[in-house]
């Protein structure tokens, strides 16, 4: 195919290659700063709460699978998980069938600072959150970002998102509000939903 065959011309594939580059800087940056500013009391940084979230939706993830759910390098996924075990945190382990991966998964410390941190959101204190109310108050519901992740699905894969899905499928049935937190459910109150 030529250069002239393009469906697109090379002025808008700059445009919009630019234009997502500068609003995913912006955003991150807002993003990064509020993330560390919620996990700062726990004494985490972002790999690290990152890899409690991951290890806590994927239990027993390799560190492979965290490494690519968390979009960050195999040995910084270790290097990070490693710390996290040295906490008491998480637990590294080895399957029987497969010697040459390592597994990791939350200890019961592990869960509880990650609903720990769950149940201290604020989310008045979240600029993108902040960001997104007024189309909230207008439209009804928050924005559905369904071309960003049909983008990221095209970049990252079917098994990315799948496991993107899962995690807020398990927020969605495994928490409630309760008095303005975020509480994981009670068996019992699990079953009824």
């Amino acid at each position: 195919m030529g250069m002239t065959d393009k469906l697109y011309s090379m002025k808008e594939a700059m445009l919009f290659t630019q234009r997502i580059s500068q609003l995913s800087k912006a955003l991150w940056k807002s993003i990064e700063k509020d993330w560390q500013q919620w996990i700062k009391p726990f004494d985490l940084n972002i790999n690290e709460h990152h890899i409690l979230w991951i290890s806590y939706h994927l239990k027993g993830a390799s560190i492979s699978d965290v490494a690519k759910f968390g979009v960050m390098h195999v040995s910084t996924a270790f290097n990070f998980s490693k710390k996290l075990e040295e906490r008491g945190l998480l637990r590294f382990s080895k399957k029987e069938n497969d010697k040459r991966n390592t597994y990791v998964e939350l200890t019961e410390d592990g869960e509880k600072i990650l609903l720990d941190l769950m149940e201290t959101y604020e989310p008045d204190k979240n600029a993108v959150f902040s960001g997104a109310l007024p189309l909230r108050d207008l439209y009804g519901k928050f924005p559905d970002i369904i071309e960003m992740m049909a983008i990221v699905r095209n970049v990252y894969g079917d098994d990315f998102m799948e496991i993107f899905e899962k995690a807020f499928n398990n927020i969605e049935t495994d928490f409630e509000d309760d008095n303005g937190s975020l509480r994981k459910r009670t068996q019992e109150n699990r079953e009824l939903v």
